[in-house]
């Protein structure tokens, strides 16, 4: 692919070889439909091959999202229907592999809430800066579903396992601060300061030694693609729940802004 061909990706060159990547659906909070989602697993191996590209930066178009989680009507097209539960496996699992496998430093810049596929973009950076104000969720317990899409592989090793265990069976909001606390993510900052912090880390990097960061990089996403098959069975999880009642139930919930009941979670003898 070329840069042209992407519809929601918006990109920008910056000096230094440092490129911006813009989530753009603005309108809808840059809400994951299914052609972003498979432009996310393209767009790595793009700027892998990019001999113009040093760093990459990613962040959300507009004031209040990164990416707010995805379209519930491509989620609907989800529950219950095998064909595109398994398109959308095999994307996800591309999205943090072809991660993982782009060789330059990926920085995020999480400007406002982020969930689902934006967030595992989010998270799997490089280096990650998020303003103080921003929010974001793991978001798949809440809808009925395992947390399938990046967490498994990457949590446990941000902020250990018994932080990770409770954030995603409770699907609980973590705003920047928090997020740094934890070590989720790797700066917390003011939300007016956010742009030009990223900037300065992505020159900075730009700027170094790229054999050695990029070697750096690839020896430490080893300790990610050890956890590959942990991802590979959260990820199998999370898209046999979608074939389930619950997910049915926590889609509807989400819809009409109440609060599931799930079937699993009824009473019985």
């Amino acid at each position: 692919m070329q840069y042209d061909d992407f519809q929601f990706l918006k990109f920008d060159r910056l000096a230094d070889g440092v490129l911006l990547i813009t989530l753009n659906r603005p309108e809808v909070m840059n809400a994951t439909n299914a052609r972003m989602h498979w432009e996310l697993t393209k767009i790595w191996a793009v700027v892998n091959d990019d001999p113009d590209v040093k760093v990459a930066v990613v962040t959300g178009a507009g004031e209040r999202a990164f990416s707010a989680g995805g379209d519930l009507g491509w989620v609907e097209q989800m529950v219950g229907n095998p064909e595109v539960v398994a398109t959308v496996m095999k994307e996800a699992g591309d999205i943090v592999y072809n991660m993982l496998a782009c060789d330059k430093p990926i920085i995020s810049a999480i400007n406002g809430v982020a969930v689902g596929a934006g967030l595992a973009v989010a998270l799997l950076a490089d280096v990650s800066l998020m303003a103080e104000t921003a929010r974001f969720t793991d978001g798949h317990a809440r809808l009925g579903v395992a947390a399938g899409d990046h967490a498994a592989i990457v949590w446990p090793l941000l902020c250990g396992v018994a932080k990770a265990k409770y954030y995603l069976m409770t699907a609980d909001f973590i705003d920047g601060k928090e997020a740094e606390r934890l070590g989720l993510v790797t700066f917390c900052v003011p939300k007016e300061a956010l742009m030009d912090k990223t900037l300065e880390v992505a020159a900075r990097l730009a700027r170094g030694s790229q054999t050695a960061i990029r070697a750096t990089k690839k020896s430490i996403n080893n300790w990610m693609r050890a956890a590959g098959p942990i991802f590979d069975n959260s990820l199998a999880m999370e898209m046999l729940g979608f074939l389930g009642a619950d997910a049915r139930e926590g889609l509807e919930a989400i819809r009409g802004k109440r609060e599931p009941d799930f079937p699993s979670a009824r009473y019985s003898r």
